[in-house]
């Protein structure tokens, strides 16, 4: 049976009620947000539930031929938001089916709603195309009605629309990659990216923009754009999608206000890709009229002065910080190898150059380089990007860890940190370098973890965050914090080893050694080692605690710091073996590795004077000339 033919001009289905007169959905007596396009591919699938209707027959009846999105894209979009507004789901369908490069199907069953109409005459078969393509013009006309009635309303109260007090939070999701080519996702991934840093930039004290690690976490995702703004604290959300050809790109875009699921803009851009970084900044500049931001005319006349870029270089610069956000050794090595072959593209590509000072300075840590060999390319790095464009934060925020970490030059770094929060307030990893490689090892611990919350604001799904934040409330000494905020991390994030191992040396602090190496387990078999070398290794450590208490299981961490694998941040290396020796009471030998250490020029020296496990050592001369050749005296 059609349900639009039919006594009723309203359709159920689950919870859903379809007002086809009014071009309404409501799911239990509220409105589900729904544009007109999607509306009208609703209708046409509800003429015939259950049977197939074809992509020809969509284009053929609401894709004119001379649109300037192309239909396989708009039909793509358009079943997205359908998904959404149903709560569906195309790899396990409720709604709306998928039948591979043929179509759609509407699945679920269909009946008459609650508003009886007189049924139509009857009709021949020769007149039923008549009758669907009056309906559908009928449908259509409401549709349109519907649109037009909501504009006016939108116009009249928009002017009177006041901007909300305090600072304004946006999110950016993902670009949709419509390239059909999984490779593409770089290009997608790096533009939205750039769009995040744009918009970060217009007017910080008035808008915020979520960083780009948690934006991602929403890459094709069915939640709503109403959940997604819940989630992340946001009152704006922009979408859209992007489209390479050759060397062109063809980028979409909308922007919804989360209040009330309103549609406030929408654009298409098709560029060169040479022209990318004025697509991204006449993006920036409609959000920025959209959400009434009174820009400086600095701001404008660096949206109007944005010119062609080598597209080449752009290129390898996007491959770059795909590897970069990776956070992995091969990830780093990628990184390095793009950013380095960008600039030597365009060697005035100063962005190219602060990516690399960024992936340099942090290549101890994630690519296992020593900081003797990082540590000056970084600089080197830091100081080209900045001698091209001194309005870098990632430069000054790379600069600054070099000064900090390598050469213990305290003063410079602050002033590096410092001046990269200047120049992006939105920036949560320089909030983030400010507050652990500056602040908190001078003890500084409330101004540490004001800016570590400035960070998890703007980067509140990000876990290499918020789980550095239990670290920074564990040097404060604010250990029930600290505990809160990794079981916290437990939660968003359960295959993360990092937090896994930085919990379990808390519960060390803590003297809660069952739950340590219940954590250490866990974070080794999540780093890739085999479950029998785990197994044994837990076994041996809870053998050795039942025997010998607390020196037992220190003991056994020794042992295991001559194994080839182990967690990032285990007790290896000469900084982690100097904690062991320090519980088991051998302070000769741990302040010959501190020594070794410092010869290493090793990142975690500069938690010294804040590390609690370092305790037994502080009452030594020793330890305070070290903390004197570091610079870390009071200040």
């Amino acid at each position: 049976m059609d349900p639009l033919a039919s006594s009723s001009r309203r359709v159920r289905t689950g919870l859903f009620e379809i007002d086809l007169s009014s071009a309404e959905v409501h799911k239990n007596g509220r409105k589900v947000p729904l544009q007109e396009q999607p509306f009208l591919v609703l209708a046409m699938l509800l003429e015939r539930p259950g049977n197939l209707v074809t992509r020809e027959e969509l284009q053929a009846r609401l894709w004119p031929a001379d649109t300037y999105v192309g239909f396989d894209e708009g039909l793509n979009t358009t079943i997205r938001k359908l998904r959404v507004a149903f709560g569906d789901s195309a790899d396990n369908p409720r709604f709306i089916e998928t039948i591979p490069r043929r179509g759609y199907r509407f699945i679920a069953p269909v009946e008459p709603g609650r508003m009886p109409l007189p049924s139509p005459p009857a009709t021949t078969a020769a007149a039923k195309p008549r009758v669907v393509s009056r309906r559908m013009r009928w449908i259509g006309f409401a549709a349109v009605v519907f649109v037009v009635l909501a504009l006016t309303v939108f116009l009249r109260t928009a002017g009177n629309r006041k901007p909300r007090l305090g600072k304004i939070m946006l999110v950016v999701l993902p670009l949709e990659n419509f390239s059909r080519d999984s490779q593409q996702d770089y290009l997608a991934d790096g533009i939205t990216e750039e769009i995040i840093a744009q918009l970060g930039n217009l007017d910080p004290q008035r808008l915020g923009v979520i960083a780009r690690t948690s934006a991602m976490h929403y890459k094709h995702t069915q939640k709503s754009s109403a959940q997604i703004s819940r989630e992340v604290g946001a009152d704006y959300l922009l979408e859209g999608s992007i489209r390479r050809s050759g060397d062109r790109i063809r980028v979409t875009a909308q922007l919804i206000q989360s209040s009330d699921q309103t549609h406030l803009w929408a654009d298409s851009y098709d560029r060169e890709l040479s022209d990318v970084l004025r697509l991204e900044s006449d993006i920036a500049s409609s959000v920025a009229s959209q959400v009434r931001l009174t820009l400086s005319q600095q701001v404008h006349q660096r949206l109007a002065g944005v010119g062609r870029t080598n597209a080449e270089a752009h290129d390898a610069y996007l491959r770059g910080l795909q590897g970069w956000n990776l956070r992995t050794r091969d990830g780093f090595q990628l990184a390095i190898t793009n950013f380095t072959r960008a600039t030597e593209l365009d060697p005035d590509y100063a962005p190219a150059f602060a990516g690399l000072a960024r992936t340099y300075s942090l290549a101890p840590i994630f690519a296992g380089m020593p900081a003797g060999e990082s540590a000056p390319k970084a600089q080197e790095a830091a100081s080209r990007a900045l001698s091209l464009d001194e309005t870098l934060a990632d430069a000054h925020s790379a600069l600054g860890f070099v000064k900090g970490h390598y050469e213990y030059d305290w003063r410079a770094a602050e002033r590096e940190f410092r001046r990269a929060i200047e120049l992006e307030p939105n920036n949560a990893y320089a909030h983030l370098f400010y507050s652990n490689s500056y602040l908190s090892p001078f003890g500084r611990h409330e101004e540490a973890i004001a800016e570590m919350r400035k960070a998890m604001e703007l980067d509140p799904l990000s876990p290499h965050i918020q789980s550095f934040a239990g670290v920074t409330f564990k040097w404060a000494r604010r250990y029930d914090d600290s505990l809160a905020q990794f079981q916290k991390v437990n939660q968003m994030d359960p295959d993360f080893p990092l937090n896994h191992e930085r919990l379990a040396q808390l519960y060390a602090i803590l003297g809660k050694y069952e739950e340590a190496i219940t954590e250490e387990t866990k974070a080794r078999l999540l780093a890739g080692e085999t479950q029998q070398d785990v197994l044994a290794k837990m076994n041996a450590l809870q053998r050795e605690l039942a025997a010998k208490g607390e020196r037992g299981y220190w003991e056994e961490q020794l042992q295991f710091a001559r194994d080839r694998q182990n967690p990032p941040e285990a007790y290896v290396r000469p900084y982690g073996l100097a904690i062991i020796y320090a519980h088991l009471g051998e302070k000769g030998k741990a302040f010959e590795n501190l020594e070794d250490a410092l010869a290493e020029r090793d990142t975690q020296m500069t938690e010294l004077a804040i590390e609690p496990q370092f305790d037994a050592l502080r009452s030594d001369a020793r330890f305070a000339g070290l903390e004197r050749r570091i610079g870390l005296s009071p200040r």
